[in-house]
């Protein structure tokens, strides 16, 4: 049995975000969702999806097209801002990811931060902008259309690198803020820009994980700032941090933020019992072992208890390994529904 539907995906997103009723939980894609089999689909694939417009769209429309999921994300790295800023790239092939040479970076401190000019024209910001543009005009009634800006944490791992960054924030906590201060003002311009492409919400991704600082660390440095991008984008922002982050969530629950996207190493029960009614919590469906090694039960088993737990929107816990069997990602909006379908009867 299905469950009768009433919203369209692009409605049923906007409300779940907005902690108002639905006609059953979203499939989200707050990071990406893309695969090789994916791109051979559709003829786009990495690393030229992710700087030609027209090639990002199609491969993005797919996570709606053909896994069923309720969101369209056209973002499927965490380089982009950083290379508009100057970063040195390794672009890959198409069956990984491209990244930051984070061993060479490019700033020493506040005083070097600047956006330089033409960043949002950069071929590597520009595709996105436009590619939510173009999705906009082809899904933009039926389905929510999600953009992404780093937050500053991530930026200034790409910035200064990881270990001189983390050392700052031992040596120097004032000089750290001043760099997230200048580096916050990266993430609202892209983010604008992308607002005003048609995003309908943001993915604000911001590595303050738990594998590499603390929960206070999130508390004195990021809590304040994380509100404060709340005021000034005026879209609904979903959160992302890996690791475990049970530590923070209290914390990241009074940003206003609209949801966190959490990764599988939290209990999605004990996170729920954390957050309470104050954020929704999107996720957070293991990559490296269910979806990548598993098979459809084991899928079904972990989207089934994340929805007992509570949690609001089902997706991934991160970006999902690019040879990830489609199989198991449509197994999750198959799930869904069919629990959806129970709690119906029962």
């Amino acid at each position: 049995m299905t469950a009768r539907e009433s919203m369209s995906p692009r409605q049923r997103v906007l409300n779940a975000l907005d902690g108002r009723p639905v006609d059953r939980p979203p499939i989200c894609n707050p990071t990406n969702v893309m695969t090789v089999e994916l791109m051979d689909m559709v003829d786009a694939p990495f690393p030229d999806a992710n700087r030609d417009p027209e090639m990002n769209a199609r491969l993005a429309a797919t996570g709606y097209t053909e896994l069923g999921f309720d969101s369209i994300t056209p973002y499927f790295t965490i380089i982009q801002e950083s290379s508009a800023l100057g970063c040195e790239m390794q672009w890959e092939q198409k069956d990984n990811w491209p990244t930051v040479r984070m061993t060479r970076p490019i700033w020493n401190g506040p005083e070097d931060v600047k956006i330089p000019k033409g960043f949002l024209q950069h071929r590597d910001t520009s595709t996105i902008i436009e590619s939510i543009r173009i999705l906009k005009r082809d899904y933009g009634k039926e389905v929510a259309i999600i953009g992404k800006t780093m937050g500053p944490w991530t930026l200034a791992y790409h910035v200064f690198g990881v270990e001189k960054f983390l050392l700052m924030t031992i040596d120097d906590p004032d000089r750290t803020m001043r760099c997230l201060d200048k580096l916050k003002e990266i993430s609202v311009l892209f983010g604008m820009a992308q607002i005003q492409a048609g995003a309908d919400a943001l993915t604000f991704p911001d590595h303050a994980t738990g594998d590499l600082v603390s929960g206070e660390y999130y508390r004195r440095f990021l809590q304040e700032l994380h509100g404060e991008m709340v005021e000034r984008l005026p879209v609904p922002l979903i959160l992302h941090i890996c690791g475990n982050t049970l530590d923070r969530m209290n914390h990241i629950a009074d940003t206003g933020m609209a949801a966190f996207h959490f990764d599988s190493r939290n209990d999605p029960q004990k996170a729920m019992d954390i957050v309470g009614d104050r954020i929704r919590l999107a996720g957070n469906i293991n990559n490296p072992v269910t979806l990548y090694s598993k098979g459809p039960q084991t899928v079904r088993e972990e989207v089934y208890r994340a929805l007992e737990a509570g949690v609001q929107i089902i997706a991934p816990e991160c970006a999902i390994p690019l040879r990830t069997k489609l199989e198991n990602l449509l197994e999750i909006p198959a799930a869904v529904k069919d629990w959806a379908a129970e709690r119906m009867t029962a």
